[in-house]
Protein backbone atom coordinates (compact mmCIF):
# COMPACT_ATOMS: atom_id res chain seq x y z
CA UNK A 1 0.00 0.00 0.00
CA UNK A 2 1.25 3.47 -0.89
CA UNK A 3 1.94 6.10 1.77
CA UNK A 4 -1.08 8.07 0.59
CA UNK A 5 -3.34 5.02 0.82
CA UNK A 6 -2.02 4.18 4.28
CA UNK A 7 -2.65 7.74 5.45
CA UNK A 8 -6.23 7.65 4.13
CA UNK A 9 -6.79 4.34 5.89
CA UNK A 10 -5.46 5.71 9.18
CA UNK A 11 -7.59 8.85 8.83
CA UNK A 12 -10.73 6.80 8.17
CA UNK A 13 -10.10 4.54 11.16
CA UNK A 14 -9.29 7.52 13.39
CA UNK A 15 -12.48 9.30 12.36
CA UNK A 16 -14.46 6.09 12.90
CA UNK A 17 -13.32 5.98 16.53
CA UNK A 18 -14.23 9.65 16.96
CA UNK A 19 -17.73 8.98 15.60
CA UNK A 20 -18.10 6.04 17.97
CA UNK A 21 -17.15 8.25 20.93
CA UNK A 22 -19.55 10.95 19.74
CA UNK A 23 -22.37 8.41 19.70
CA UNK A 24 -21.57 7.36 23.26
CA UNK A 25 -21.42 11.01 24.35
CA UNK A 26 -24.77 11.79 22.75
CA UNK A 27 -26.38 8.88 24.59
CA UNK A 28 -24.89 10.09 27.87
CA UNK A 29 -25.41 13.81 27.40
CA UNK A 30 -27.29 14.32 30.69
CA UNK A 31 -24.51 12.78 32.85
CA UNK A 32 -21.96 14.82 30.88
CA UNK A 33 -23.73 18.10 31.62
CA UNK A 34 -24.34 17.15 35.27
CA UNK A 35 -20.73 16.30 36.09
CA UNK A 36 -19.51 19.36 34.17
CA UNK A 37 -21.63 22.04 35.81
CA UNK A 38 -22.21 20.75 39.34
CA UNK A 39 -18.97 21.85 41.02
CA UNK A 40 -18.66 25.29 39.33
CA UNK A 41 -22.37 25.98 39.78
CA UNK A 42 -22.32 25.24 43.52
CA UNK A 43 -19.19 27.34 44.06
CA UNK A 44 -20.56 30.30 42.11
CA UNK A 45 -23.95 30.03 43.80
CA UNK A 46 -22.49 30.12 47.33
CA UNK A 47 -19.68 32.65 46.90
CA UNK A 48 -21.17 35.06 44.37
CA UNK A 49 -24.91 34.77 45.02
CA UNK A 50 -25.64 33.61 48.58
CA UNK A 51 -22.83 35.47 50.42
CA UNK A 52 -23.48 38.87 48.77
CA UNK A 53 -27.23 38.49 49.40
CA UNK A 54 -26.69 37.90 53.14
CA UNK A 55 -24.27 40.77 53.45
CA UNK A 56 -21.03 38.79 53.23
CA UNK A 57 -18.49 38.99 50.45
CA UNK A 58 -14.98 37.88 49.54
CA UNK A 59 -12.43 40.69 49.35
CA UNK A 60 -10.63 40.75 46.00
CA UNK A 61 -7.86 43.22 46.81
CA UNK A 62 -8.60 45.11 43.59
CA UNK A 63 -10.70 48.27 43.51
CA UNK A 64 -13.92 47.96 41.53
CA UNK A 65 -13.44 44.25 40.82
CA UNK A 66 -15.98 41.74 42.12
CA UNK A 67 -15.03 38.25 43.22
CA UNK A 68 -17.34 36.88 40.54
CA UNK A 69 -15.15 38.49 37.88
CA UNK A 70 -12.06 36.76 39.29
CA UNK A 71 -13.86 33.42 39.37
CA UNK A 72 -15.11 33.31 35.78
CA UNK A 73 -11.83 32.34 34.01
CA UNK A 74 -10.73 29.93 36.74
CA UNK A 75 -14.01 28.03 36.92
CA UNK A 76 -14.14 27.69 33.13
CA UNK A 77 -10.63 26.21 33.34
CA UNK A 78 -11.73 23.85 36.13
CA UNK A 79 -14.66 22.68 34.02
CA UNK A 80 -12.28 21.85 31.18
CA UNK A 81 -9.83 19.99 33.44
CA UNK A 82 -12.54 17.99 35.19
CA UNK A 83 -13.94 16.99 31.84
CA UNK A 84 -10.53 15.88 30.58
CA UNK A 85 -10.12 13.67 33.63
CA UNK A 86 -13.71 12.39 33.63
CA UNK A 87 -13.85 11.73 29.89
CA UNK A 88 -10.39 10.21 29.46
CA UNK A 89 -8.76 9.15 32.71
CA UNK A 90 -11.68 7.41 34.42
CA UNK A 91 -12.91 5.33 31.44
CA UNK A 92 -9.36 4.55 30.34
CA UNK A 93 -8.34 3.35 33.77
CA UNK A 94 -11.21 0.87 33.71
CA UNK A 95 -10.68 -0.16 30.07
CA UNK A 96 -7.03 -0.96 30.79
CA UNK A 97 -8.00 -2.88 33.93
CA UNK A 98 -9.21 -6.41 34.39
CA UNK A 99 -11.96 -6.17 31.73
CA UNK A 100 -9.44 -5.19 29.00
CA UNK A 101 -12.19 -3.44 27.05
CA UNK A 102 -9.51 -1.42 25.31
CA UNK A 103 -8.55 -4.39 23.16
CA UNK A 104 -11.30 -3.77 20.59
CA UNK A 105 -9.84 -0.32 19.93
CA UNK A 106 -6.29 -1.63 19.72
CA UNK A 107 -7.45 -4.03 16.99
CA UNK A 108 -8.39 -1.07 14.78
CA UNK A 109 -6.19 -0.61 11.69
CA UNK A 110 -4.17 2.10 13.41
CA UNK A 111 -0.83 2.30 15.18
CA UNK A 112 -1.41 1.96 18.92
CA UNK A 113 -0.01 5.46 19.43
CA UNK A 114 -2.80 6.94 17.29
CA UNK A 115 -5.42 5.12 19.37
CA UNK A 116 -4.05 6.92 22.43
CA UNK A 117 -3.96 10.25 20.58
CA UNK A 118 -7.62 9.80 19.58
CA UNK A 119 -8.46 9.51 23.27
CA UNK A 120 -6.55 12.72 23.93
CA UNK A 121 -8.17 14.62 21.04
CA UNK A 122 -11.70 13.53 21.95
CA UNK A 123 -11.07 14.47 25.57
CA UNK A 124 -9.91 17.89 24.37
CA UNK A 125 -13.08 18.31 22.33
CA UNK A 126 -15.17 17.51 25.39
CA UNK A 127 -13.09 20.01 27.36
CA UNK A 128 -14.04 22.76 24.91
CA UNK A 129 -17.69 21.75 25.18
CA UNK A 130 -17.43 21.78 28.98
CA UNK A 131 -16.00 25.30 28.93
CA UNK A 132 -18.87 26.44 26.71
CA UNK A 133 -21.38 24.93 29.16
CA UNK A 134 -19.77 26.39 32.29
CA UNK A 135 -19.21 29.95 31.03
CA UNK A 136 -22.88 31.05 30.84
CA UNK A 137 -23.50 29.74 34.37
CA UNK A 138 -20.59 31.52 36.01
CA UNK A 139 -21.48 34.69 34.09
CA UNK A 140 -25.23 34.79 34.80
CA UNK A 141 -25.64 33.31 38.32
CA UNK A 142 -23.61 35.83 40.41
CA UNK A 143 -25.61 38.49 42.26
CA UNK A 144 -22.73 40.94 41.82
CA UNK A 145 -21.54 42.45 38.55
CA UNK A 146 -19.31 40.34 36.32
CA UNK A 147 -16.97 42.31 34.07
CA UNK A 148 -15.82 40.19 31.16
CA UNK A 149 -14.50 41.41 27.81
CA UNK A 150 -12.52 39.59 25.15
CA UNK A 151 -9.21 41.40 24.85
CA UNK A 152 -8.14 39.40 21.80
CA UNK A 153 -10.10 36.72 19.96
CA UNK A 154 -6.97 35.01 18.58
CA UNK A 155 -5.59 34.85 22.13
CA UNK A 156 -8.85 33.43 23.49
CA UNK A 157 -9.03 30.77 20.78
CA UNK A 158 -5.37 29.85 21.30
CA UNK A 159 -5.81 29.52 25.07
CA UNK A 160 -8.97 27.43 24.73
CA UNK A 161 -7.35 25.06 22.23
CA UNK A 162 -4.17 24.67 24.29
CA UNK A 163 -6.08 24.33 27.57
CA UNK A 164 -8.35 21.65 26.11
CA UNK A 165 -5.39 19.71 24.70
CA UNK A 166 -3.59 19.96 28.04
CA UNK A 167 -6.73 18.66 29.79
CA UNK A 168 -6.94 15.72 27.40
CA UNK A 169 -3.23 14.98 27.81
CA UNK A 170 -3.56 15.11 31.60
CA UNK A 171 -6.49 12.71 31.42
CA UNK A 172 -4.52 10.35 29.17
CA UNK A 173 -1.50 10.39 31.48
CA UNK A 174 -3.56 9.79 34.63
CA UNK A 175 -5.73 7.14 32.97
CA UNK A 176 -2.75 5.09 31.85
CA UNK A 177 -0.70 5.46 35.04
CA UNK A 178 -3.36 5.16 37.75
CA UNK A 179 -4.76 1.71 38.44
CA UNK A 180 -8.56 1.26 38.82
CA UNK A 181 -8.21 0.51 42.54
CA UNK A 182 -6.38 3.83 43.01
CA UNK A 183 -9.04 6.08 41.48
CA UNK A 184 -10.13 7.43 44.87
CA UNK A 185 -6.53 8.14 45.78
CA UNK A 186 -6.05 9.98 42.48
CA UNK A 187 -8.82 12.44 43.34
CA UNK A 188 -7.42 12.97 46.83
CA UNK A 189 -3.77 13.41 45.81
CA UNK A 190 -4.08 14.91 42.32
CA UNK A 191 -7.47 16.39 41.42
CA UNK A 192 -8.21 18.25 44.67
CA UNK A 193 -4.71 19.78 45.03
CA UNK A 194 -4.48 20.96 41.42
CA UNK A 195 -7.90 22.60 41.79
CA UNK A 196 -7.19 24.53 44.99
CA UNK A 197 -3.64 25.39 43.89
CA UNK A 198 -4.56 26.19 40.28
CA UNK A 199 -5.10 29.95 40.68
CA UNK A 200 -8.81 29.35 40.12
CA UNK A 201 -10.05 31.43 43.04
CA UNK A 202 -7.31 34.07 42.92
CA UNK A 203 -4.89 35.45 40.29
CA UNK A 204 -1.36 34.08 40.36
CA UNK A 205 0.03 37.59 40.99
CA UNK A 206 -1.85 37.76 44.31
CA UNK A 207 0.40 34.99 45.67
CA UNK A 208 3.30 37.45 45.83
CA UNK A 209 3.26 37.58 49.67
CA UNK A 210 3.78 33.79 49.72
CA UNK A 211 6.82 33.53 47.47
CA UNK A 212 7.47 29.81 47.94
CA UNK A 213 3.87 28.94 47.04
CA UNK A 214 3.93 31.24 44.03
CA UNK A 215 6.85 29.22 42.68
CA UNK A 216 5.50 25.82 43.74
CA UNK A 217 2.19 26.16 41.88
CA UNK A 218 4.03 26.64 38.60
CA UNK A 219 4.17 22.84 38.23
CA UNK A 220 0.37 22.83 38.05
CA UNK A 221 -0.99 23.03 34.46
CA UNK A 222 -4.29 24.42 35.72
CA UNK A 223 -2.45 27.60 36.76
CA UNK A 224 -1.63 28.38 33.13
CA UNK A 225 -5.17 27.58 31.95
CA UNK A 226 -6.66 29.92 34.56
CA UNK A 227 -4.13 32.67 33.85
CA UNK A 228 -4.55 32.33 30.11
CA UNK A 229 -8.33 32.62 30.30
CA UNK A 230 -7.92 35.49 32.77
CA UNK A 231 -5.73 37.34 30.27
CA UNK A 232 -8.23 36.70 27.47
CA UNK A 233 -11.49 37.35 29.34
CA UNK A 234 -10.57 39.71 32.19
CA UNK A 235 -7.47 41.54 30.89
CA UNK A 236 -7.80 44.31 33.49
CA UNK A 237 -6.95 41.84 36.25
CA UNK A 238 -3.30 40.96 36.95
CA UNK A 239 -2.20 37.90 34.99
CA UNK A 240 0.87 36.10 33.69
CA UNK A 241 2.70 37.31 30.57
CA UNK A 242 1.16 35.87 27.42
CA UNK A 243 4.28 34.02 26.28
CA UNK A 244 4.62 32.42 29.72
CA UNK A 245 1.22 30.71 29.82
CA UNK A 246 1.14 29.87 26.10
CA UNK A 247 4.61 28.30 26.30
CA UNK A 248 3.76 26.44 29.50
CA UNK A 249 0.51 25.03 28.07
CA UNK A 250 2.31 23.90 24.91
CA UNK A 251 5.04 22.23 26.96
CA UNK A 252 2.52 20.61 29.33
CA UNK A 253 0.54 19.19 26.40
CA UNK A 254 3.64 17.69 24.79
CA UNK A 255 5.04 16.32 28.06
CA UNK A 256 1.80 14.86 29.43
CA UNK A 257 0.84 13.58 25.98
CA UNK A 258 4.18 11.80 25.55
CA UNK A 259 3.88 10.24 29.03
CA UNK A 260 0.31 9.14 28.35
CA UNK A 261 1.00 7.69 24.89
CA UNK A 262 4.06 5.78 26.13
CA UNK A 263 2.18 4.36 29.11
CA UNK A 264 -0.79 3.48 26.89
CA UNK A 265 1.41 1.54 24.46
CA UNK A 266 3.18 -0.26 27.32
CA UNK A 267 -0.06 -1.32 29.01
CA UNK A 268 -1.86 -2.41 25.84
CA UNK A 269 1.00 -4.38 24.32
CA UNK A 270 2.10 -6.10 27.53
Amino acid sequence: MSEHGRFRGYAAAFWGMVLRDLTVLRRNLAPFVTRTVMNPLLFVFIFTYVLPRIGQSVQTGAAGVTYATILVPGLVAVGMVFQGISAVALPLSLELGATREIEDRVLAPLPVELVAIEKLVFGAAQGILAGAVVFPLVYVVPATEVTVRVASWPLLVSVILLASLTSGALGLALGTIVRPQQIGLMFALVVVPITFLGCVYYPWAMLHPIGWLKLLVLVNPLVYMSEGLRAALTPDLPHMPTLAFLGALTGATLLLGAIGVRAFVRRTIS
